[in-house]
């Protein structure tokens, strides 16, 4: 007897075998951990300082600036690494935007190595011109803004509702508040968390920095220097020359924090299954009540379109009182006598059919960010993915755009189709576009690092013109092709 076996299972079983090497290479980009043995150097990076909100229940809250600079602006003086600062890795396009400038700093951590009043660089002298700028930025309540493994280094607070320690990224420049004249910071204490993995690393799960202003500080040799006393703060003079020497502390000690959930103390997440639950409720509500009040509507609009049909059948001459109430039509009445003016086409529907096709646009693109953040594929670790994918989402979905806007258009008649397929990827991102472009124009007059650079306007325009524009083109062809049924 002859067996015929069918190749199906044999099929099913060689994608079984195949599926886990895949599943081994993939990873998401910020979110694979980084281990470090004992005494392994761990780098600190430096980022932009921005303007940022001074904890306290009687702090000023007030935004008094809105320009980010560069660590390594020449009027802050801030020690720099042997060689010159250098770029850390190819920045994305949304962290560039955003205007995040990652450099190296001359900071030297070493895994679990505790090291106390540490030279950074040689005696920095700042005369008036630097003094007032940096006097100034205190004042407008500028913020260092470091990393250290990907991680912010801010400062530690708690709620006061709970008694839960919390991380703000970042920590200010210095200190104007109850001072006759702003104090500089010039001295740093960083303390890091770690978490045992075994096998002999060990992972970063927690960084904060206390700053503190002392004006006795000098150096000795190297590597070390004199810290001084905290009690006597430094003041830059205005008026003259003022000598800044730069030290650290580093202090190291463990952590029973997980390296997955480091980022919760940053984030104030709780618990987690509260919010998917939280979430899920909502969504569930929502939709609930959604298709509950469609179908009441979807009703009565089939009522009232059928009793506008009816009333076409009769003559004028026949609509008596009597007659209408006989055959169960009733006069309009509240709302419903409007009922010519809302179905009126509008005066204007090639404008209207471009915003609403963008508008489509942007929904799409909003859904798919929120699903993929929901999921955990927009790490925070990876800083800049949430704007890059914002951007590639809006451009992927331009035949989306493209489409609504010719149905819409079509749907009222419209016959300038040519100028529709034109303005719908044109008019509303050439305005944010161009509204953009001013703005930057200003950062680039105050020399701030928010600026974005020419060639990342190239990128953003060739982006533009070469995935959006055809995409949507396309969705309004497939748009004016189809037939308009009403």
């Amino acid at each position: 007897m002859r067996l015929s076996i069918s190749p199906l299972p044999y099929g099913i079983l060689s994608l079984l075998f195949l599926a886990p090497l895949p599943a081994t290479a993939f990873y998401l980009p910020g979110v694979v951990p980084t281990s470090y043995k004992e005494g392994a150097p761990v780098p600190l990076h430096v980022n932009r300082l921005t303007p940022m909100a001074p904890m306290g229940p009687d702090a000023d809250t007030q935004a008094h600036s809105a320009i980010s600079f560069g660590y390594y602006h020449p009027g802050f003086h801030f020690c720099k690494p042997e060689g010159g600062p250098k770029d850390v890795g190819p920045e994305s396009l949304g962290a560039v935007i955003f205007g995040d400038r990652i450099k190296t700093s001359p900071f030297e951590l070493f895994m679990m190595t505790n090291e106390t009043c540490k030279r950074l660089c040689d005696e920095q002298k700042l005369d008036t011109r630097p003094a007032t700028f940096i006097n100034r930025r205190i004042r407008e309540n500028y913020g260092h803004n470091w990393l250290v493994d990907g991680l912010p280094a801010g400062q530690p607070y708690r709620m006061s509702d709970n008694d839960r320690l919390y991380y703000s990224p970042g920590f200010p420049l210095g200190k104007h508040q109850d001072e006759p004249q702003p104090i500089l910071y010039n001295h740093f204490d960083l303390i890091i968390d770690y978490h045992d993995v075994g096998g002999g690393n060990y992972r970063v799960v927690g960084v904060w920095v206390d700053p503190s202003s002392r004006a006795g500080s000098r150096n000795l040799d190297e590597k070390t220097a004199d810290c001084g006393d905290e009690k006597a703060p430094l003041s830059l003079n205005e008026k003259g020359g003022t000598s800044v020497t730069w030290t650290y502390s580093v202090y190291w000690r463990p952590s029973p924090i997980a390296w997955a959930i480091r980022w919760d103390a940053y984030l104030h997440v709780e618990d987690p299954k509260i919010h998917w639950f939280s979430l899920v409720y909502t969504t569930a509500i929502v939709v609930f009540l959604a298709a509950t009040v469609s179908a009441i509507l979807m009703r009565a609009l089939k009522r009232d379109f059928a009793r506008y049909n009816r009333l076409e059948s009769f003559n004028l001459d026949d609509f008596s009182t009597s007659a209408v109430t006989e055959d169960g039509v009733q006069e309009d009445s509240g709302w419903k006598l409007v009922h010519g003016d809302v179905f009126r086409p509008p005066k204007n529907p090639l404008l209207l059919s471009i915003f609403l096709g963008n508008g489509a646009q942007l929904f799409f693109m909003t859904g798919i960010t929120t699903v993929f953040a929901l999921f955990g594929f927009l790490s925070p670790s990876n800083r800049g993915s949430l704007g890059t994918a914002m951007i590639m989402l809006y451009c992927v979905f331009a035949g989306i755009g493209g489409y609504v806007s010719a149905r819409v258009y079509k749907t009222f008649g419209g016959e300038n189709w040519k100028r529709n397929i034109a303005l719908t990827p044109v008019m509303v991102p050439a305005t944010v576009f161009g509204t953009f472009f001013l703005l930057n124009l200003f950062l680039w007059v105050q020399g701030s690092s928010g600026a974005v650079p020419f060639t990342t306007m190239l990128v953003l325009v060739s982006i533009w013109f070469l995935i959006s524009v055809p995409l949507s083109f396309g969705g309004s062809w497939l748009g004016f092709k189809q037939a308009v049924s009403l």
